[in-house]
């Protein structure tokens, strides 16, 4: 392309896995060794702040987010680039005409494009003040649904930021979600092996166990337990999860299963049409324990009762898990605690349509906080 426009620079944005760390050398390699009088920029649109430029006091990168945060917040923005720069020089405008058609089956999970975006980013101004309200509940369209545009560079982190401001609880506890985001694109460059290794050594002597079957029950959304099945379910059809339920269906698959998180990241990356190493790695990590400011082993999320309180009237549940849609907003959350009267009036058979539970929580938290405790000493 830069041959056949005549390019003088060609301007990308950083990534900072180490794929995209070698795919970008071996772009520039080919241009400087081609077209050596183009030049090139890498620039980080991806995130707000690039990583290396929020650190503490002694010049590092924060392990713990909060303090991360503080900072990023008073880190000077980078200018805006604009049309002037490059001595005023062209930039080649290319329509959607000019991209090669896509065969896609099927629908698509939301309409991609720039244009498509900013209308996603202006109806959530409609209500992001709710955000603390709403963002843990899946039963209802409480979140932004950008996190595609973001990954995929459709909307610019620091024009969302921009756009929705810190001026009410709702907006910053929303911007600070942004933050988040870069505090796991700054430690994917520092350690681009965030996806496959644990940030902390010590939890490499986890003893997981090998559970083919049990990895396939947790896949297809058939661990008897409704809320991971829904979230396990959306992400099959969609390509998206409810953050909520992210949390959930990864700390089963960790602390309920005991199987290694990195199986979990690697399907949730395949799957998910906003996945990426820094975010997906990151917060596989933060479930497992593993990563810095992580959540403290010992918490384990009960996927019973965090279905009660997040998905309190059943309405996410029978959405993903309609098998299950006859039970009312109490018996929905454990079907397997129903007497055989109860699952026939709704039409259910356990074990057949609708499977018992692969694992008894209680006893499964036993068994994990001992494997923790005896890869730490």
């Amino acid at each position: 392309m830069a041959r056949k426009v005549d390019a003088s620079a060609v301007v990308a944005n950083a990534d900072y896995s180490d794929f995209a760390r070698n795919r970008d050398q071996a772009v520039r390699a080919a241009v400087e060794a081609e077209l050596p009088s183009v030049e090139i920029e890498i620039v980080h649109g991806n995130v707000v702040h690039e990583p290396g430029s929020v650190l503490t006091k002694s010049g590092t990168l924060s392990q713990v987010f909060s303090p991360f945060h503080r900072r990023w917040e008073k880190t000077p923005m980078a200018p805006w680039p604009d049309e002037t720069d490059g001595d005023g020089a062209e930039i080649l405008d290319l329509s959607d005409a000019d991209l090669p058609p896509v065969d896609v089956e099927g629908e698509l999970y939301q309409p991609g494009g720039e244009a498509a975006a900013w209308e996603r980013l202006n109806e959530w101004l409609e209500q992001v003040d709710d955000y603390p309200d709403t963002h843990d509940l899946p039963g209802i369209d409480g979140t932004s649904r950008l996190s595609a545009d973001l990954r995929f560079g459709t909307l610019a982190a620091r024009a969302v930021l921009d756009v929705v401001g810190t001026h009410s609880a709702g907006r910053a506890a929303f911007v600070r979600q942004l933050a988040w985001r870069d505090w796991w694109a700054h430690t994917l460059a520092q350690h681009p092996d965030l996806p496959y290794r644990a940030l902390r050594p010590d939890y490499e002597r986890v003893r997981w166990r090998s559970a083919p079957d049990e990895l396939e029950a947790w896949k297809q959304g058939r661990t008897g337990y409704p809320l991971v099945d829904a979230g396990m379910r959306q992400l099959a059809q969609t390509g998206w999860m409810h953050n909520r339920v992210r949390m959930v269906t990864a700390s089963f698959l960790v602390k309920d299963l005991l199987i290694d998180w990195r199986e979990g990241e690697r399907h949730f990356r395949r799957l998910l049409v906003d996945g990426e190493p820094a975010q997906n790695g990151g917060n596989w990590q933060w479930v497992a324990g593993t990563g810095p400011d992580a959540a403290p082993y010992f918490r384990i999320f009960n996927p019973t009762t965090q279905s009660e309180k997040f998905d309190p009237d059943g309405t996410y549940i029978r959405r993903w898990v309609p098998e299950l849609a006859k039970l009312d907003k109490k018996a929905i959350h454990q079907p397997s605690k129903l007497g055989p009267l109860e699952l026939a009036a709704a039409g259910i058979t356990l074990g057949d349509t609708y499977p018992e539970p692969v694992v008894d929580h209680k006893a499964a938290r036993e068994r994990t906080l001992a494997a923790y405790k005896a890869a730490l000493g």
